[in-house]
């Protein structure tokens, strides 16, 4: 068996004697790098693993997640997923909800100024965030905190003397703050403090480990940081890619219109999945997947020697529907996907009541929300993408007389529209 080196940061884990390397921390070790971005310090997270092992007491792991939208994606998932599986490994998992730091706003990745939440907002939609989160993480051994729950209390005072202990320079470290600057583009002061806050939630939670996607290593290292001047071991940082879109070059975000609800029904999550790219396909595999390494990597050599890769993409697109809704509505997706691809009308329709026949095609359209303008409408006519019972409508003038039909505009988007009069 391995010894342990000495931390890769020149500070102190534990003055013990270095614990051996057992197979089970090997294994602890793989599984968290699996998929991961980048874990520091690899040798204090084995140190910290070696502990709890001999001393059986769980290492407590913290997640970070703003209620900044009322409900998750895939791409929140990813780590939540590697929370699961330390979770199964017999770890103390955290899933911080950050009602405080949402009303500051994270700055991370962004060029602007971003507009805090109001405490209704926040409220609203932390409301949903563990329900949904449970879809992945077993709840009943999942601890739930609030960081205003020592936010709240540190006060003007507080939050002055915790801005003590870290400097503009290093704040000025950060890549989105230096370009900002340079461009001129305005800095909010407040912003210097979500590093900070974040960073003290790991104080408070007495972290371990803390995960996050790779925008968020500035962050997580401030936390590491404070944990050593507060007297504390310094937690371990786990840093996972981030899931692009359905456009595959934003990152999945629902203001970007890209994403893929958790909760969404499966023939639509089923759909969406279908619809990325043969690239991207194993990137999603690799992030979302529960398959083995191996299995992944035999299906994309049997693709890379000529098997159709809409069959791999099925096989993804079920195991997440299932793990989400049933192994049975995973195969329905597929029959329902099946069918509009020949040209069928899918089982789940939208139901539409629109009153003013006749009324013209365009203008139905639009009012369906099946197009956001006319003129959206128009074009789709002219590409050939609108249909109504399953014929194509060549008419761009067409007006529709009162009575019950089906519209389809695109792959994927249908209503079963009742005009009246």
């Amino acid at each position: 068996m391995t010894s342990i080196v000495s931390s890769g940061d020149g500070a102190p884990v534990n003055s013990s004697a270095p614990l051996p390397l057992t197979d089970k921390v090997l294994e602890a070790l793989a599984i968290a790098k699996r998929g991961a971005d980048e874990l520091l310090v690899e040798s204090d997270f084995a140190k910290k693993l070696s502990r709890s092992e001999h001393t059986g007491t769980p290492l407590r792991i913290k997640l970070g997640l703003d209620p900044t939208a009322p409900d998750l994606h895939l791409g929140h998932t990813v780590v939540l997923n590697k929370m699961r599986q330390l979770q199964d490994l017999g770890h103390q998992v955290i899933f911080l909800i950050g009602d405080f730091t949402s009303m500051i706003g994270d700055p991370s990745g962004r060029n602007a100024t971003r507009p805090p939440l109001t405490r209704e907002q926040v409220e609203d939609n932390a409301n949903t965030y563990f329900r949904q989160a449970s879809l992945v993480l077993d709840a009943a051994r999942t601890e739930i905190r609030y960081n205003s729950e020592w936010c709240d209390p540190l006060g003007a005072r507080g939050m002055i003397q915790l801005a003590s202990r870290y400097t503009v320079a290093r704040m000025m470290e950060r890549d989105d703050f230096t370009k900002r600057y340079k461009s001129g583009t305005p800095i909010a002061v407040h912003e210097f403090l979500y590093p900070l806050m974040q960073g003290y939630d790991s104080v408070a939670l007495k972290a371990d480990l803390e995960l996050g996607g790779t925008d968020q290593k500035f962050n997580l290292l401030v936390g590491r940081e404070l944990q050593k001047d507060y007297g504390q071991e310094p937690q371990c940082i786990l840093t996972m890619p981030l899931l692009e879109g359905l456009d595959g070059v934003e990152k999945m975000s629902k203001s970007k219109n890209n994403y893929i609800g958790i909760t969404e029904a499966p023939n639509t999550m089923f759909g969406k999945l279908m619809s990325i790219s043969d690239d991207m396909m194993w990137k999603y595999f690799n992030l979302l997947s529960f398959r083995s390494i191996a299995d992944i990597e035999q299906l994309r050599a049997a693709v890379a020697g000529g098997a159709n890769p809409r069959d791999a993409k099925v096989a993804l697109g079920k195991e997440i529907v299932a793990r989400f809704h049933s192994a049975q509505a995973a195969d329905d997706a597929l029959a329902d996907f099946v069918n509009r691809s020949k040209g069928g009308i899918p089982d789940e329709v939208p139901e539409v009541a629109l009153s003013g026949a006749p009324l013209g095609v365009a203008q139905l359209l639009k009012q369906a929300n099946l197009c956001a303008s006319t003129s959206e409408a128009m074009r789709m006519v002219d590409q050939g993408g609108v249909r109504i019972d399953g014929a194509v409508v060549s008419d761009k003038g067409l007006q529709l007389q009162a009575g019950t039909f089906v519209m389809q505009v695109g792959k994927r988007k249908f209503a079963r529209v009742t005009l009246g009069a």
